[in-house]
């Protein structure tokens, strides 16, 4: 029976991260940033790293305690039931299969400035012609798929090396042709004061741009040395796409005429703004850049919407292997590829694209469904250091203040869903209980009743989404605004901590918890 290949080594993992987090992010986050929070979006950029570096440094001991595809999806399992793992399966199938569409409607929002039929005027929606062209694109990320990992990943590295030298290159040729530093105080450094600071880290593409790391993390099972290779591949991406957008951001508000802020940096506009470098690239005079830009709008984003769809069918797999999902998702080709659930991941991602045909509405949804999935992992790692302990279950990495970095984790991924806005939490929470309320009929029709459900462990949940989604609601962003950014900031902080506690009561029992994970190896085992 074929089975997933072990072909993914140090360099490939941290090209998987590295390509994930450089697509569509770096195309539209610094005018996006820009028009949120001016100059002081580079703390913006600040912000969202840190954020994600904190999640990153979570998952690289949990992604080396257990090395499996899909790894997001087995450690609720074994912390805290069924139940929770089931919710977050849906959380992560929803973050993940959301990326192609995202990062299609990229490439197409960039060719609109040589066929201008591809997007609406003024809106930034996709007309008709260029929806189609759009699924056309994911349609070639699921076929690139196809391929066998290290034959997918080798082709990812080769498209990386061009995705890190474009970006840096336009770093470097912007501030060399134009470096207008009076651009920085012009207009204030902080127009949008410290909530255009915070609304820029969720609504810009900032976190869902740095959430790419989560590449290395869903290839773990693939991988012949995990506990060197990981950390490796997940704190090096983080650090280094830190520093590139950083550039960027740099950049972007030094290369600006004073003409195009003339209205101020809410709306900032300049010939080309569709492609905001390569349109900035053309009128500083170079040519030549922009030509390569233009390039770059197709490579980058397809290459990151083609490791999407590798890791988010790899998501769905380890759904279908713990029985969350149907076991016809555990189905491989001859090469090793979970062939079912790419095909599954392709058609949810269609479903994405038709009611959102912007990169803007796209982005600002996965930034916070993004963290809410990734936040169940300080969650985790808090409660393993009491199920599951050290001296019973070595970690290949350890991470020092595990409790503290936990803490800060969490936070910071609650404080993203807040600074989305009311809007956001909406659609998020609402789409939620709803699957939620079906799920539950499901069971009850096939169970004739509830009990069968791990409910001791999935009970915290209910005042965690829905305090979430209240705090949020009673914000400054399509809110009340009864909570300034500030203040709603610090009730989010202290309001984490207290779910943080109570998720920890939730978690299994040592003897449980145990007992789960050598069922988890059994089961591989005797499929192996």
């Amino acid at each position: 029976m074929p089975e997933l290949r072990r072909d993914a080594g140090r360099i490939g993992l941290l090209f998987s991260g590295i390509g994930g987090m450089v697509g569509s992010g770096w195309l539209f986050g610094a005018l996006n940033a820009a028009k949120f929070a001016g100059p002081a979006s580079v703390l913006s950029w600040v912000i969202g790293g840190f954020a994600v570096l904190l999640l990153a440094l979570v998952y690289a001991e949990l992604s080396t305690m257990f090395p499996r595809p899909g790894a997001v999806i087995i450690f609720p399992d074994l912390c805290f039931g069924r139940l929770t793992a089931t919710i977050y399966s849906w959380i992560n199938f929803l973050a993940y299969v959301a990326v192609a569409p995202v990062e299609a409607v990229a490439v197409v929002t960039y060719a609109n400035n040589f066929a201008p039929m591809l997007v609406r005027p003024g809106s930034g929606v996709l007309s008709p012609t260029g929806l189609g062209l759009a699924i056309a694109l994911m349609a070639v990320f699921l076929v690139v798929n196809l391929l066998a990992i290290r034959l997918l990943l080798a082709f990812n590295s080769a498209i990386t090396w061009w995705k890190l030298a474009v970006p840096a290159l336009t770093v470097v040729a912007l501030l060399s042709a134009h470096a207008q530093l009076g651009n920085f105080t012009a207009h204030g450094f902080a127009p949008g004061g410290v909530g255009g600071v915070f609304a820029a880290v969720s609504g810009s593409g900032i976190v869902f741009t740095f959430l790419g790391f989560r590449q290395a993390i869903e290839l773990a099972g693939e991988s012949a040395n995990p506990a060197r290779n990981l950390p490796f591949a997940i704190l090096g991406s983080v650090l280094l796409c830190l520093l590139l957008y950083l550039g960027l951001q740099i950049a972007f508000i030094a290369a600006l005429s004073p003409a195009s802020l003339a209205h101020g940096w809410a709306h900032l506009s300049f010939p080309g703004v569709t492609g905001p470098f390569a349109g900035l690239a053309s009128g500083l005079g170079l040519t030549w850049l922009a030509g390569i830009l233009y390039a770059d709008a197709a490579i980058s984003p397809a290459g990151a919407g083609i490791i999407y769809n590798t890791t988010a069918a790899r998501v769905i797999y380890a759904s279908a292997e713990t029985g969350i999902f149907p076991k016809i998702f555990t189905r491989l080709s001859a090469a090793g590829v979970p062939v079912a659930s790419l095909g599954l991941g392709f058609a949810t991602g269609l479903l994405f694209l038709l009611p959102l045909p912007s990169w803007q509405q796209l982005v600002t949804y996965l930034s916070s469904i993004g963290v809410l999935a990734y936040g169940i992992g300080p969650v985790v790692l808090f409660a393993f250091r009491r199920t599951l302990p050290e001296d019973e279950f070595p970690r290949p990495f350890r991470l020092a203040g595990a409790g503290v970095v936990s803490a800060g984790a969490f936070i910071v991924a609650n404080l993203v869903v807040f600074w989305a806005g009311a809007l956001v939490a909406d659609h998020l929470f609402g789409g939620l209980a709803i699957a939620f309320v079906l799920f539950c009929l499901q069971q009850f029709i096939r169970h004739r009743g509830l009990g069968h459900l791990a409910w001791r462990g999935a009970w915290w949940l209910a005042p965690y989404f829905s305090g979430l989604w209240l705090i949020t609601y009673l914000g400054p962003l399509h809110g009340t605004g009864r909570l300034s950014s500030v203040g709603g900031s610090v009730v989010m902080g202290l309001f984490s901590l207290c779910i943080l506690w109570l998720a920890r009561t939730c978690a299994q029992e040592p003897a449980a918890a145990k007992g789960a994970l050598r069922g988890a190896d059994g089961q591989k085992a005797q499929r192996a």
